[in-house]
């Protein structure tokens, strides 16, 4: 089959001194709908396919392998809320969830009401998400957010639980965040600026009233902020939360009057960073005024100004407080200490603290759903990369826990598989944390497979959390890493901002450095050592191919973020204002210098590069799909080897790609089956 080529057709663009020439940027099609660039993804798609037929038969079989380990039917374990119990179940064949409830009667079996049948909801449609459900305090009313073209462009529709019927409302061109007010009636939610997808606006909806007779709450004008809404524990309180990538500011809305003014709690300034709860007339903050690695303050309600916080937790050098929940006697933290991730509880009125202990090397621990602060009940989720999630539910008070469910894997037995942790110096002398696991009988130093997956963007922590999909790796040989990079949130705020800006090129440093010490230190075999990353972590693979071409035999970079430079100077795109603090704005001649030394698309050489495969979606509205759409035809233009170059644009799916608990096992097979048929000589050869 002919490989796909694209037509150069030259955009120039001139900025600080310097022309570039861009021949792929006629792939841009906002409207999706360009004869010529569907043809060529099209194309692209037939070739990558083809391709790939000799792993045809081993994709299939992954995918059948990977479904296999899934339980037919499954539910979730029921909450308790407002008088009523709540669970999501998974019928057998079913890809999407169903949602139930029913009136919480001590001693009686549970009455299940469906609320909703997201397999319905998805009939006739390729791609479908449940972005939110909420239901009113007085259990009358139900709202839900969905998304039918994976654009993350949601619509709002009520439910009548009492009539069992749809209103006539329906809201359109909102995000999935809704908070109803305590009143039964009124429904806050956020719209989206209809180009940049940016969430602006806060608006008020009253049942049984047109639209159009909704009223704007507060509107944003710095279209480097999202706005997005939540409720406080003692939901006196709806929020109005505006974020940027480091300040943010929240406005409160009186729930029992959702007609009163806004009022915000705390104005912004620059870097810092708070969010806040309420609880028996007492507001709680976990801001990082005091320290980057945030402190927890309370403040009476009647007296919250800054000047007037409390001092709960002082902010930690090696100590990360990142999320907090409130109980009638305990305060319970989630933190983070040397890269892992911990659960702390705290008795409010005695000076009492204790650790949640855990066994494994790494692991991630969070905080689960707990709506009731009027409880010693505590329920939290543990994972780790060789145990399944769980989740457990902890007495405060006496320390008695139970597991209520851990996740059923076929055929999996944890005795099999090793989980380490390692520190590994750079050249900078920074120490890198690395998380790993392989199955112990096939291990053999020097000999295996190794992936190496790595993000390193947005102060995200990259989790060691268990994947079932990732046994069938392990299951033939692989190794697998999870590097924790600068430019993560792993280490906290100093962590982040050492990988961001003009500090973006230690993420990629330290990818290649530690992928340099697990071959040297024998998890891998340097012939057949294999990196993968998506979005920010595409960026990231983008740019250590250009800078480390020979390190790697195969990439997967999925849905990358790889021409850096032009979407940053392109304020239309989705997303971009907002990225400022992340990248740099590069219409100062100082962050486009930074951003042009590193942007993937900019950085091409005449050179050797991996087997590769990129995948895409049509509708991704955080990284266009002309991103590597572009950066695949200027590799095919430039690069010196007659190794594979694949890109697969699934022209239904978005930045997730496809939908449905069965399905999105599919794009995972086939990353696999490209990356074993390399390692095992049936690709690339």
């Amino acid at each position: 089959m002919t490989i796909p080529k694209a037509a150069k057709h030259p955009h120039t663009m001139t900025l600080h001194g310097e022309t570039r020439v861009d021949n792929y940027y006629w792939l841009r099609d906002d409207e999706r709908s360009d004869p010529d660039v569907l043809a060529y993804l099209q194309a692209e798609n037939s070739y990558c396919r083809q391709q790939l037929s000799d792993v045809a038969p081993l994709e299939r079989k992954l995918y059948e392998e990977m479904v296999s380990r899934i339980p037919p039917k499954d539910h979730s374990v029921p909450y308790c809320k407002n008088g009523y119990l709540y669970q999501q179940r998974y019928e057998k064949g079913g890809e999407y969830p169903l949602w139930f409830r029913a009136a919480d009667e001590e001693g009686l079996q549970p009455d299940w009401q469906c609320l909703i049948d997201c397999n319905q909801r998805a009939k006739n449609h390729p791609f479908y998400n449940l972005g939110a459900l909420d239901i009113t305090s007085d259990n009358r009313l139900m709202a839900v957010a969905e998304d039918f073209l994976s654009r993350r462009q949601y619509e709002i529709r009520l439910y009548d639980l009492q009539q069992n019927c749809w209103l006539p409302e329906v809201l359109t061109g909102v995000s999935p965040s809704l908070i109803w007010a305590n009143d039964g009636k009124t429904l806050f939610y956020v719209r989206q600026d209809p180009d940049t997808l940016l969430p602006w606006q806060v608006w008020r909806h009253e049942t049984d009233t047109p639209v159009t007779d909704d009223q704007l709450v507060y509107e944003e004008s710095d279209d480097s902020f999202y706005v997005s809404l939540g409720k406080t524990t003692s939901e006196a309180f709806i929020e109005i939360i505006i974020d940027s990538t480091t300040t943010s500011e929240i406005w409160l809305v009186d729930a029992g009057q959702p007609s009163a003014p806004a009022r915000c709690f705390l104005p912004r300034r620059e870097d810092h960073e708070y969010d806040l709860d309420h609880y028996q007339n007492h507001f709680y903050i976990r801001s990082n005024s005091a320290g980057i690695n945030f402190a927890l303050f309370m403040a009476e309600e009647a007296t919250p100004q800054e000047s007037h916080w409390q001092t709960l937790l002082p902010a930690r050098e090696h100590r990360v407080l990142e999320d907090f929940q409130i109980f009638r006697d305990w305060l319970v933290t989630g933190e983070r200490e040397n890269g892992l991730s911990c659960l702390t509880q705290y008795h409010r009125f005695r000076d009492e603290t204790r650790e949640i202990t855990f066994d494994d090397p790494t692991r991630v621990a969070w905080l689960g759903y707990n709506p009731s602060p009027e409880t010693s009940q505590l329920r939290y989720g543990y994972s780790s990369m060789t145990t399944p999630a769980t989740t457990y539910q902890l007495d405060l008070d006496s320390g008695e826990r139970q597991i209520l469910k851990q996740s059923a894997v076929k055929g999996f037995s944890s005795e099999h598989y090793q989980s380490e942790y390692l520190w590994l110096t750079m050249e900078d002398g920074c120490r890198i944390p690395v998380s790993l696991v392989y199955r112990k009988s096939l291990f053999s130093p020097g000999k295996n497979p190794l992936l190496v997956y790595g993000y390193g963007a947005y102060g995200s922590s990259m989790e060691a959390d268990f994947s079932s999909s990732r046994l069938s790796l392990l299951d033939r040989g692989f190794v697998y890493a999870l590097v924790h990079i600068r430019g993560g949130g792993e280490l906290g705020q100093a962590w982040y901002d050492a990988g961001r800006l003009a500090n973006k090129q230690n993420s990629f440093s330290d990818f290649t450095g530690a992928t340099r010490q697990l071959l040297a230190q024998g998890y891998g075999e340097a012939t057949r050592c294999y990196a993968m990353g998506g979005s920010a972590g595409g960026l990231l693979m983008g740019a250590v191919i250009n800078q480390a071409p020979s390190l790697y035999h195969g990439v997967v970079a999925q849905v990358p973020f790889v021409d850096v430079l032009t979407t940053m100077l392109d304020e239309s795109i989705p997303l971009t204002t907002g990225e400022y603090d992340e990248w740099g704005n590069p219409n100062r001649a100082e962050d486009y210098a930074t951003i042009r030394a590193y942007s993937p698309y900019d950085n091409i050489a005449p050179a050797s590069y991996p087997h590769l495969l990129v995948t895409t979606g049509l509708h991704d509205s955080q990284v266009q799909y002309w991103e590597p759409a572009k950066w695949v035809a200027k590799l095919r233009e430039i690069k010196q080897d007659d190794r594979l170059l694949l890109l697969l644009t699934d022209m239904e799916a978005g930045h997730g790609g496809k939908s449905g608990r069965f399905k999105a096992y599919e794009d995972i097979a086939l990353e696999m089956a490209f990356l074993l048929g390399l390692a095992e000589g049936t690709l690339g050869h």
